[in-house]
């Protein structure tokens, strides 16, 4: 009943920043306290990053929040996620793609393991977690509708636009200590957007820091 109740506030301050009722029905059906630490269980829902374990964090829910409202995924969609962490923004993602499926690549071995755990714990069945280098993509399963990307690349990445459809959108934190915000969509060419400052921690592997 607690976490019931600290979820419906959260919900609600997440409402006030204008983000899509889809969204937030796909927050508000996902459990966050499955996917932090038991002794981060009773921060499960304040609107801050949290320590997962190995210097990684699971993101603030608004910029969970932020991220899938300008994704704008739909169901039936393809997505790749760069960054499993412990599953949360991959649980969410795939409540929203409802038939379609979301892939994510996560490169610290244990990481990955937590999160299908915990993904099972959630009950989300339409997620595959993959370990490698995200930086990379996962070719094998392109093209995508959606790329979310949740950790800071020095770039937009051509790896992941090579595997966007057209049509497709992509969001990406680029820079080093602090990152801007990027929507591309893919077109004939792709067009970029700036939507905001962030903080995530770095992407590591062959296209990253």
């Amino acid at each position: 009943m607690e976490f019931e109740v600290k979820s419906n506030q959260l919900i609600e301050e997440l409402r006030q920043h204008g983000i899509r009722e889809r969204v937030l029905g796909a927050m508000k059906s996902v459990h966050r306290h499955l996917f932090v630490p038991e002794r981060e269980q009773e921060n499960a829902y304040g609107d801050y990053p949290l320590m997962i374990g190995f210097n990684q964090t699971i993101s603030a829910p608004h910029m969970v929040a932020i991220m899938c409202d300008l994704l704008d995924i739909r169901d039936g969609m393809k997505v790749l996620e760069i960054g499993a962490g412990s599953g949360y923004h991959a649980a969410v993602m795939a409540v929203l793609a409802g038939s379609g499926h979301v892939y994510t690549v996560e490169r610290i071995e244990p990481l990955a393991l937590l999160a299908r755990q915990n993904l099972k714990k959630a009950g989300i069945e339409n997620v595959t977690v993959i370990v490698g280098d995200g930086s990379l993509g996962l070719p094998e399963y392109a093209p995508y509708d959606r790329i979310s990307v949740a950790a800071a690349s020095p770039e937009i990445l051509d790896t992941l636009t090579d595997q966007l459809k057209i049509g497709g959108k992509l969001i990406i934190p680029v820079g080093k200590n602090y990152q801007e915000l990027y929507l591309v969509t893919k077109t004939d060419g792709l067009k970029k957007e700036v939507k905001g400052d962030v903080v995530f921690v770095p992407l590591v592997g062959k296209k990253g820091f």
